[in-house]
């Protein structure tokens, strides 16, 4: 049987509310069909507005064999290119992120605006068309100081993420920040152990005792698990609503995207040893009120957020090979907040550079249990893994139509 057809009869065949089969987590043809089929097809957080505020400033990234460079153009506009040369393929942007005038390949010195137009190929020949030889562009689209790219020719309607996401993020004016601090980790585990993790805080109490000061081990803090039962998380939507500040669980009919503002434990403004806030400067001017908790914002299959009153940190999950992983980690602030005045950046960054770190740990002792020959699909817990269960049944209704070439269904969510 064929990659596809194998996949497809496991994924038909998997019993609810247990973990995957050994294949999808360590299989490279497995892998491999997860590029194809969800990273090469979906729309990816990428970086942020205010990581290119200027014509010129750039930055690069490698989402699996597509190297990708994100650059702000003469008119203001963003945009997304692949980053190889029309002429033999070279990377044009070695640099993880820079400022330049125009895009010189190091190569042979082929010169294109910002836009990826091609200006300048020296002694090609007179029947040379340099309209024909533009850098390619990619799909890209801008929500509320967040890039998303797309690598597909006929990408997914980016329409129903804007229109729901938009009004949770428009009091944040994330566009107007600066990242204070950048943290990337590789993990030693498939991408999907990495958001499996991350979507269950069954495991917090025993590894994250930094994050526990602050954030809740309720199964409920989720979304995706009773929340709006719970009476202190609708009392404290009732709240933020109130303060004009869209806050109440909402999700995607598909389960891919959904957006919720919850509670931090009793008093804690934000994500620090004390509960303290950690920036003096409000992040927005907009957001004024106190003990806003955090606005969780989630994006299968690249990105969860925080956005509190202070400052933000957002997630890149970015897959670099069948048992590797690759997670970025950006802390943003004001544009106008200052170090050493503002904020303390050890105090800033401490419980979530702790946490990746735990959490690191995690997926790659998890994963080194499942390449064992023993290891069979476990079940996973209905009172604390509901968020789990809801990622792995979008993975598996996401791959099975798919694989057989079917429109994206409508399908429960939690």
């Amino acid at each position: 049987m064929d990659i596809k057809g194998d996949m497809l009869r496991k994924l038909k065949g998997r019993r609810d509310g247990y973990s995957l089969d050994r294949a999808f987590y360590i299989d490279p043809d497995y892998y491999r069909q997860d590029l194809e089929s969800i990273w090469y097809k979906d729309w990816l957080f990428i970086g942020h507005d205010c990581e290119v505020p200027r014509a010129g400033n750039y930055f690069t990234v490698q989402v699996g064999d597509y190297p990708v460079v994100i650059v702000r153009d003469r008119q203001g506009t963003i945009r997304a290119l692949h980053n190889s040369c029309r002429h033999r393929g070279s990377r044009v942007c070695s640099q993880h992120k820079g400022s330049s005038a125009k895009l010189v390949c190091p190569y042979h010195q082929w010169t294109y605006e910002l836009d990826g137009t091609l200006l300048f190929a020296r002694q090609m020949g007179e029947d040379f068309d340099k309209a024909a030889h533009s850098l390619k562009p990619i799909h890209c689209e801008t929500v509320g100081g967040y890039i998303f790219i797309n690598l597909s020719e006929q990408p997914m309607d980016f329409a129903p993420f804007r229109d729901m996401v938009a009004p949770y993020l428009a009091p944040h004016r994330l566009g107007e920040t600066k990242v204070a601090f950048e943290s990337t980790i590789i993990e030693k585990g498939n991408w999907k152990l990495v958001w499996e993790n991350n979507r269950e805080c069954y495991h917090c109490a025993a590894n994250h005792p930094e994050l526990c000061r602050t954030y809740p081990e309720a199964p409920t803090a989720t979304g995706v698990q009773g929340a709006k039962d719970d009476p202190v998380i609708a009392a404290h939507w009732e709240k933020c609503e109130a303060s004009g500040l869209p806050s109440e669980f909402r999700m995607s009919e598909t389960g891919q995207f959904r957006s919720a503002r919850m509670p931090l434990i009793d008093d804690a403004e934000s994500y620090t040893m004390s509960g303290a806030r950690a920036v003096r400067r409000q992040l927005s001017a907009d957001v004024s009120q106190k003990h806003i908790g955090t606005l969780l914002l989630f994006h299968y299959p690249s990105t969860w957020n925080h956005v509190l009153a202070d400052h933000a940190i957002t997630f890149r999950v970015l897959p670099l090979g069948p048992e590797l992983t690759q997670v970025t980690t950006k802390w943003l602030v004001n544009k106008d907040a200052v170090e050493g005045v503002d904020y303390n950046l050890e105090e800033l960054t401490h419980v979530w550079t702790e946490t990746n770190d735990q959490d690191r740990q995690i997926v790659e002792e998890n994963a080194f249990g499942i390449r064992s020959p023993a290891y069979q699909s476990g079940p996973y817990s209905p009172d604390h893994e509901g968020g789990v269960m809801q990622f792995v049944e979008w993975y598996c209704k996401f791959m099975e139509q798919r694989l057989q070439g079917e429109a994206a269904p409508l399908f429960r969510v939690a």
